[in-house]
């Protein structure tokens, strides 16, 4: 009996041990050796639109350059002469600008062209007194000014085998037009290293060119907004006593106005009564450009002659007027006259092709 109930025990207790054991391994008995849990990356939730910071754009040549119409810029300068000066707008269209540089010693004027993300010049003519749209001419080798992308590390080369770069893209620079965040530009040459600054929705606000031993600098003064690039003509008129008289006129240029429009405009605005019409009210001017042999080049509608009612002397001054207006103003001394295309001919006048006037003062009134 003792035996049996020996038996008995051992089983109830076997059966206790199991029954604990399945207990810890369903409920994490404290017991129990605790095992480290597998490590699976997952992928960090995006954050939701409200908390996103967005990443900064990067601006545009557009955007550090704009092309303006009718603005006039005017930089006051330090370190020689001819730091001072003022830019205008001659010519716009959709991806080039034709500025205007007088800088009191001489007019220079330029064409810049924005393409495949770089801003290039594509023409630069010094002495450039007279107006003329050359949008669209390549003169000498093309400069880089600015490269995309905007950002520091932006690297070329320009005419000459220098190098051109984007410095910084967020310098504080003060001027007396206003303060500004400033794009810099850092050219570096054999004689020296210039720093250009371009501000955005303004465009160039500072130039500075350190030398070996001197510094110059040319700083955004103001912007005048809406105004006209104005220039004095002489003109000069036949008169009843059978010489040349000139006269001094203003013009004021527009933006893209037509130069030839706004000189056969002029010239057929009389106001001594003793001064004779070089023109006509209905003739007009079908071109007038500057060739490359310094030649100026003007083509008249039939009117010049048919409508001139003038015998041979007065024909005679007529065109030395015509010729020693255009003459002065493009600063040439020959002038090519036509009518709708063929050489000049009038019952008293006949021209060969490409024989051209002379400038000539001896009938000029003194």
């Amino acid at each position: 009996m003792k035996k049996f109930t020996l038996i008995i025990g051992m089983i109830v207790t076997m059966l206790f041990l199991a029954a604990c054991k399945n207990k810890g391994k369903n409920t994490g008995d404290v017991d129990q050796k605790p095992t480290t849990p597998e490590v699976t990356a997952t992928p960090t939730a995006e954050p939701t639109d409200n908390t996103k910071e967005e990443p900064k754009t990067l601006l545009t040549i557009a955007d550090y350059f704009p092309f303006k119409e009718d603005a006039e810029y005017v930089y006051e300068g330090e370190g020689n002469e001819y730091a001072s000066y003022v830019v205008y707008t001659d010519y716009i269209n959709e991806d080039s600008i034709q500025l205007r540089k007088n800088d009191g010693g001489t007019e220079l004027v330029k064409v810049l062209k924005y393409e495949k993300g770089e801003l290039t010049q594509v023409l630069s003519r010094e002495e450039a007194y007279y107006r003329e749209n050359l949008i669209g001419k390549t003169e000498g080798e093309a400069e880089i000014l600015l490269k995309e992308p905007l950002k520091q590390g932006t690297e070329w080369t320009i005419p000459g085998n220098h190098k051109r770069y984007i410095s910084n893209v967020a310098v504080d620079i003060t001027t007396p037009s206003g303060d500004y965040e400033a794009l810099e530009v850092t050219t570096e040459a054999e004689g020296g290293k210039m720093v250009d600054y371009y501000a955005p929705g303004v465009g160039l606000v500072k130039t500075v060119f350190n030398g070996t031993d001197y510094q110059v600098t040319s700083t955004l003064s103001k912007i005048n907004a809406n105004t006209p690039f104005k220039q004095t003509i002489a003109i000069y008129y036949p008169t009843v006593e059978e010489v040349i008289r000139v006269e001094n006129k203003e013009i004021s240029f527009r933006t893209n106005d037509i130069t030839k429009i706004k000189l056969e405009e002029a010239v057929k605005d009389i106001k001594n009564e003793n001064d004779r019409p070089l023109i006509s009210t209905n003739t007009r001017i079908n071109s007038l450009y500057l060739s490359k042999d310094n030649i100026v080049n003007v083509d008249f509608s039939k009117e010049l002659i048919t409508e001139m009612n003038a015998g041979a002397g007065y024909e005679a001054l007529i065109l030395q007027s015509i010729t020693n207006t255009l003459g002065d103003y493009y600063g040439a001394k020959e002038v090519y006259i036509t009518i709708d295309g063929n050489p000049y001919e009038s019952g008293h006048i006949l021209m060969k092709k490409g024989e051209t006037f002379k400038v000539n003062y001896d009938k000029v009134k003194k």
